[in-house]
């Protein structure tokens, strides 16, 4: 594929302007993402026309950007009602437990990635309003079951840590009006049994269904040279 860009840029067409305040704060005026390679536009594109959208691939190549800034342009001008993000703790066992704190201030480090990049789009006193009256929702895994999510754009980052059980849950969530995105890289699973995102992606091959796979190769690695040249180096000796 052919790289467009040497790093991924967001461009303001206006700048911001302090002349008054709304409820998301001072109107920002991004205009849109701009995708710096073929497979970024592929993304961009299915997440335009598609209610879920898996993606899959190494570090670097902007999955989680990117998720992270639709979201935030979905919700800036109130196209959804809500933005929810999850993500599996693997790292520290299964259960959130011995972490302090509410069970969001314990996953709160764990999507750090996506809700920082959220804060920068909307601006961190709209990013800190929308959290407060739960327009921007972190739900850990543990309290998912029996939730129905309606009118809002859901994010599961690091799928691939999920259980088969675990992303059936999570899939049989979604309700009307909602947006899923699922972002994860299949070779960086820190499970011993079958990863749910394999799961998926053998289902939703097998059975033909409608929604698309963007997969992203070490070619679309757009964070830096070293990033690309340590992902390469370590797939290469699958280490």
């Amino acid at each position: 594929m052919k790289r467009r860009r040497t790093r991924l840029e967001l461009v303001d067409e206006h700048p911001a302007r302090l002349l008054h305040r709304t409820r998301f704060d001072e109107e920002r005026n991004l205009g849109p993402i701009q995708p710096l390679t073929d497979r970024q536009a592929q993304y961009l594109d299915a997440l335009a026309s598609n209610s879920q959208v898996i993606v899959l691939g190494p570090a670097g190549t902007g999955k989680t950007f990117i998720a992270g800034t639709r979201a935030a342009d979905q919700l800036r001008p109130r196209r959804i009602s809500k933005v929810i993000i999850t993500r599996p703790n693997v790292p520290s066992g299964r259960s959130l437990g011995f972490f302090p704190g509410t069970l969001e201030e314990k996953i709160a480090p764990w999507v750090a990635p996506l809700t920082e990049t959220m804060k920068e789009r909307m601006g961190a006193a709209a990013f800190e309003i929308a959290c407060k009256t739960g327009d921007i929702e972190v739900v850990p895994f543990e309290v998912m079951r029996g939730r129905t999510f309606k009118n809002c754009l859901v994010i599961l980052d690091e799928a691939q840590n999920t259980t088969t059980a675990e992303i059936k849950m999570f899939l049989t969530r979604i309700g009307d009006d909602c947006q899923v995105i699922i972002n994860g890289d299949v070779s960086q699973t820190d499970l011993r049994e079958t990863s749910g995102l394999r799961t998926i992606i053998h289902l939703v091959k097998s059975r033909m269904m409608p929604i698309p796979i963007v997969e992203f190769t070490l070619d679309d690695i757009v964070r830096s040279g070293i990033c690309a040249d340590w992902v390469r180096a370590f797939e290469e000796t699958k280490l």
